[in-house]
């Protein structure tokens, strides 16, 4: 087994910090730089959504591919690269093809997303995998919020392009010390990739499936809001880069607070499916409560409730996928469902941009609050049923008088 140092441990914490913030540095922007561009509600719905489609299709047979190879590194390395064209591309002047090609390739960025997170468990070895999960969601977060936390400043201070340029520079440091990453042994060069019957047995798990649904109207939410015309609604009450900056602050500290929290603190008092279903209804309720927003503080009031709800909810889904699952099949399982999540992340701002087109930039919203709705309604039905089969099995197990 090859011995992981401390140093390399923290180059790769380097280099994943770096690969999120490039990723996430023009988020708070770019919806109003497509619009500022003279870009209509619903292409910018299309360029939103394109992010989530190429991952719903590269990130299942890539982290097969990974697994064949028995290799990371090359995919780590794909990711910054891609990084730095996504940046460029939204840089090209003339034609709408180039945000769109920017956000598709930044698809693909995220998608090797799956090589990150098994190299670095890695590391670990196999009984260390709960804190190497635990470090690199403090990577992921810590990442995000420092990309989307520079973008209003670069945006205000530079130009409305400066993002961009600041993304391909941060990618590019990224890449050059992604060459001095070494793999471990328990990483995956022993894997042969699984069979056909063992990817069928992991895609009938029930539990993975049940996730794998409220998971894509989670992010379906998450790319509506936050992530998607959140910024075009602070935009209307003529919010600065500065004020950009502050909102998603406050989405992001809550949404980080609760993502550490909820597993520890929250599910042994109330339990899995309650803390879950708690997220979705604050989400929903603070989704609509953005149509009757009327200052920009009252949208900072909304986005820090919606990010604790959204923290709520999104580790627990994320750890559900592979519970029930045999160790053998949990990268497998991770995957596919990284893979489904992104239709959510596809379907949510495409359909609300055509809403928006329509009927005006409430009506997303709304949708919104919607889907998260109809995810309440499932935790609650699946609840009731998993109870009564509970109650149903403590039954047929009393002893007879």
């Amino acid at each position: 087994m090859t011995t992981i140092s401390a140093a390399q441990r923290g180059l790769f914490m380097t280099v994943t910090v770096l690969y999120w913030t490039s990723m996430y540095i023009y988020v708070p922007t770019l919806s109003p730089y497509l619009k500022d561009s003279g870009f209509s509600l619903q292409f910018i719905g299309i360029v939103l959504g394109s992010y989530g489609f190429v991952q719903m299709l590269v990130r299942f047979p890539l982290g097969i591919l990974s697994d064949r190879w028995g290799r990371r590194k090359p995919f780590i390395l794909l990711g910054m690269l891609t990084a730095i064209a996504s940046c460029l591309l939204f840089l090209v002047p003339g034609s709408w093809i180039w945000p769109l090609a920017g956000r598709v390739i930044a698809g693909v960025c995220a998608s090797t997303w799956v090589a990150f997170t098994v190299m670095y468990a890695g590391y670990f070895g196999s009984g260390g995998t709960s804190r190497a999960m635990g470090n690199i969601s403090l990577m992921t977060v810590s990442g995000q919020m420092l990309g989307m936390l520079l973008s209003g400043w670069l945006n205000d201070g530079f130009s409305s392009s400066a993002p961009f340029v600041l993304g391909a520079v941060v990618a590019a440091v990224g890449l050059v010390l992604a060459f001095l990453l070494r793999e471990s042994d328990t990483s995956g060069h022993a894997q042969t990739g699984m069979s056909f019957a063992q990817i069928a047995t992991v895609v009938r798990n029930a539990t993975l499936l049940r996730v794998s649904l409220l998971s894509v109207l989670a992010h379906g939410v998450l790319f509506i809001t936050m992530f998607g015309f959140t910024p075009l609604k602070a935009q209307e009450f003529g919010a600065t880069g500065t004020e950009l900056t502050i909102l998603v602050f406050s989405f992001m500290l809550p949404h980080a607070i609760a993502s550490f929290s909820s597993p520890a603190w929250l599910v042994p008092r109330f339990g899995y499916w309650s803390t879950i279903a708690s997220g979705f209804i604050i989400s929903g309720i603070c989704t609509a409560a953005m149509v009757l927003a009327p200052s920009i503080e009252w949208l900072y009031a909304t986005q820090a409730l919606n990010g604790l709800a959204q923290g709520l909810h999104m580790p627990l889904l994320l750890g559900m996928a592979i519970r029930d699952v045999d160790k053998s099949g949990r990268a497998t399982a991770m995957g596919l469902y990284q893979a489904l999540y992104a239709i959510g992340m596809f379907s949510g701002p495409f359909l609300a941009g055509w809403l928006n087109e329509q009927w005006g930039l409430d009506s997303g919203f709304l949708f919104g609050a919607l889907l998260a709705a109809a995810a309440s309604a499932l935790v609650w039905r699946w609840s009731w049923a998993d109870r009564r089969r509970s109650s149903l099995r403590q039954k047929k197990d009393l002893p007879l008088n």
